[in-house]
């Protein structure tokens, strides 16, 4: 069922099963990676040989919001043993959100050897395998720096965002139906904080990241996935998409299943979304209520 539920997709190389990681975790041309929003998780217990990447403190530049540069992405896996043939393997909690955001970023720099387990850290654990308090560790690497940190083809800007906006082109609001209204600003069951209007960006259509899950946290199958973003949404093939949340990590769980999992050429994340449009002064929003 799940060989089967992979082919169908337009990259099945991009998605694992539990059972491909379990049979792998011996490989060392594999690196298994956690990335989580708790981000003490880990330490409670994590797959055995699986390294710890803190979507705040190993991705984010810690003085500017951005990215790490090229520098700190090669250091980054030179410490974790990752070399650039090394097959790095996501997952994490929140049905992959922070796994499908650190993958993003992996993106961002070219490190295209990458993939998502399916179901993420919730879906190990139902199925009983095994969980290690044990931090590995690994022989640094020569991962060499990347020339450039490419952005323009999978990130999306504000001043981007914009244009695309008036430009009327397609764009997928993934947050909860009560943030894309305006009635909150931040997901539910969480502090109220960060932004200071609700709303959303005018033109975009309300899509929340999860309808592209099933309640184990594992993805959809494209059939499904098709009839949600082709066919309900209308996006088609030749579309410029542009995916957001509150902060990008829900629109990278988004912008992976339009890229890999139903194939559309042309998907990019706008990682500022509606903190920095929420509060950027000028800008246009929308309401429903």
């Amino acid at each position: 069922m799940s060989d089967n539920k992979f082919s169908a997709y337009a990259h099945p190389e991009a998605l694992v099963s539990t059972q491909w990681v379990q049979d792998h975790l011996p490989d060392e041309n594999v690196r298994i990676v956690e990335s989580n929003e708790d981000i003490l998780l880990y330490d409670t217990g994590h797959l055995p040989g699986a390294v710890h990447i803190d979507w705040r403190r190993d991705l984010n530049d810690q003085t500017v919001r951005d990215y790490v540069g090229t520098t700190g992405f090669a250091k980054l896996c030179r410490e974790n043993g990752i070399t650039p043939e090394t097959t790095v393997v996501f997952y994490g909690d929140k049905s992959n959100w922070w796994a499908c955001y650190a993958f993003w970023v992996f993106q961002l720099f070219g490190h295209t050897n990458a993939k998502v387990m399916d179901g993420g850290r919730d879906k190990w654990i139902e199925e009983e395998r095994e969980l290690t308090r044990e931090v590995p560790s690994y022989p640094a690497t020569d991962y060499p720096e990347p020339a450039k940190r490419d952005d323009a083809a999978i990130r999306a800007f504000h001043a981007e965002t914009m244009a695309h906006m008036k430009a009327g082109l397609p764009m997928v609001d993934v947050r909860s139906p009560g943030e894309f209204k305006g009635e909150v600003t931040h997901m539910p069951e969480y502090p109220q904080e960060g932004v200071l209007r609700g709303g959303h960006i005018p033109g975009a259509k309300s899509c929340p990241w999860a309808r592209a899950a099933n309640p184990d946290g594992t993805f959809k199958s494209a059939e499904e996935l098709r009839n949600l973003y082709t066919e309900e949404l209308g996006l088609g093939e030749s579309d410029d998409i542009i995916a957001y949340c509150r902060i990008g990590e829900r629109s990278s769980h988004t912008w992976f299943v339009l890229k890999y999992l139903l194939g559309y050429p042309k998907v990019r994340n706008y990682d500022g979304s509606w903190t920095e449009w929420g509060n950027m002064v000028g800008n246009p929003i929308e309401k429903d209520v």
